[in-house]
């Protein structure tokens, strides 16, 4: 899974964080969750605890997107083989499917092909009728690999705003505030276009809380933005959105254009959400890895938002306390967290959020002395995209410990203009996975030896 791993894995320290890694993105692949999570018996499909008898459909199709869409669809056809009667899914990580079409999108700026694929998917679910079963696939990195312009909005409109808002600090509720109010699909959009179809969501969340209406924008969920909230949020992060752009969500706050539909709208009277993996579940699997190995974990959240490199200034000093005090656990440890920290970018570098994190906590380490032993210490930190994909950028996150800064005024230089990757790849710290095939938020794993 891990390129180079035997390099990165110099220490004890560093193979934990590892093999913790590997534990928590396994655990949240589609085929070890779905297996989990449905089941077949006779007519008898479960998902989750839900029953339902597929006796009263004249078809199934599998609808929805994001980074895990198509392995999530693989896993269905090896549960229902032929039952499935086909769909369509997009994402930007495609896999071969026998009944299932897999169209191809981008993360994390939507692209044409994207808004391709996405209008097949609205196709498919305008076709759905009363008697059909649309299982619709949703996970992460869903809102940018389904896109759906609406109204006179357009592709480069959208990608220009989305850019913005990624930039801008915004956390991920106040981004899909916007996106939702700019598409056709999201917002619940695309249970009202399946209506009266029925529709039993299988979601991989990478949102803080689980909150429906985000995870993928929220397309087969209830939805209670508002055009005047989005447009709240370019106000509140100075973002100078391009005019069809801002007439679009004017209009709408206007009351000339739909809302997207609340939990009242008969659009979801048979429509109903599972949530079968999220940032627990890599979590859980992470902590079991590192108790395996002999270290006592300790599973701070799986909700850390903010500033990344201020998140990883906290976790550091926590790592530091248990290291000197044996508080609150004693070592050996591993500090395991999940959320979904951002990056206000001031500069004009690459990198992202876990890469920012690595680079923080390196800093960190490097002015509490833990580079003196010569093999990077007793700390290690690793912080990574579950999906691969950290920011614009091929690699997941970093592993870092005492030893990767030398001098710290080019590491800080490097945070300062966002410009971590180079710095990173130069000291050999980059984590490259590819796509996983899964997309649970981040997962950031400190190891403390005794």
């Amino acid at each position: 899974m891990i390129e180079d791993r035997d390099r990165l894995a110099s220490s004890e320290a560093r193979e934990v964080a590892l093999a913790c890694i590997e534990a928590g993105i396994e655990a949240g692949h589609p085929r070890t969750v779905v297996r989990d999570a449905v089941a077949l018996e006779g007519d008898t499909l479960r998902i989750a605890d839900a029953m339902y008898d597929l006796g009263e459909y004249d078809e199934i199709v599998v609808l929805g997107g994001g980074n895990a869409a198509a392995h999530v669809a693989v896993a269905l056809e090896t549960v229902l083989g032929d039952r499935i009667d086909g769909g369509v899914v997009v994402t930007d990580d495609p896999v071969e499917t026998e009944r299932v079409t897999v169209r191809e999108g981008d993360h994390p700026v939507p692209s044409e092909r994207g808004v391709e694929g996405t209008r097949a998917v609205l196709e498919a679910a305008d076709a759905a009728g009363e008697e059909t079963l649309v299982l619709a696939a949703i996970t992460g990195g869903g809102s940018a690999v389904m896109p759906a312009p609406a109204g006179d909005v357009s592709l480069a409109a959208l990608q220009s705003t989305t850019d913005a808002l990624l930039a801008s600090g915004a956390d991920i509720s106040e981004i899909n505030a916007v996106r939702k109010h700019l598409s056709e699909l999201k917002g619940g959009r695309l249970a009202g276009r399946a209506a009266p179809a029925t529709v039993v969501s299988l979601i991989l969340s990478d949102v803080v809380g689980n909150d429906l209406s985000v995870i993928a924008s929220g397309p087969v969920a209830p939805d209670a933005s508002t055009f005047a909230e989005a447009l709240a949020v370019l106000e509140r992060y100075e973002i100078d959105a391009p005019a069809a752009v801002t007439a679009h969500l004017e209009r709408g706050a206007a009351g000339e254009v739909g809302e997207t539909p609340g939990p009242d709208d008969p659009a979801f009277e048979r429509v109903s959400n599972h949530v079968v993996a999220d940032g627990m579940t890599v979590l859980e699997a992470a902590s079991d890895a590192a108790a395996e190995r002999g270290y006592e974990p300790l599973v701070l959240s799986s909700r850390v938002r903010g500033e990344a490199r201020d998140a990883a200034t906290m976790q550091v000093a926590i790592a530091e306390e248990i290291r000197a005090t044996g508080t609150p656990i004693e070592p050996p440890a591993v500090v395991l967290s999940g959320g979904e920290t951002t990056v206000t970018v001031r500069g004009d570098g690459t990198g992202g959020p876990n890469q920012e994190f690595a680079t923080s906590a390196a800093l960190e380490l490097e002015a509490g002395g833990e580079a003196a032993t010569g093999d990077g210490g007793d700390i290690a930190v690793a912080a990574v995209d579950t999906d691969g994909i950290d920011g614009a950028t091929d690699a997941a996150g970093a592993l870092v410990d005492g030893a990767t800064v030398e001098d710290p005024e080019t590491a800080r230089a490097a945070l300062e203009e966002n410009d971590v990757y180079p710095y990173l790849e130069a000291r050999d710290a980059l984590v490259l996975t590819g796509p996983t095939g899964t997309n649970l938020n981040d997962l950031r794993v400190l190891v403390v030896r005794s």
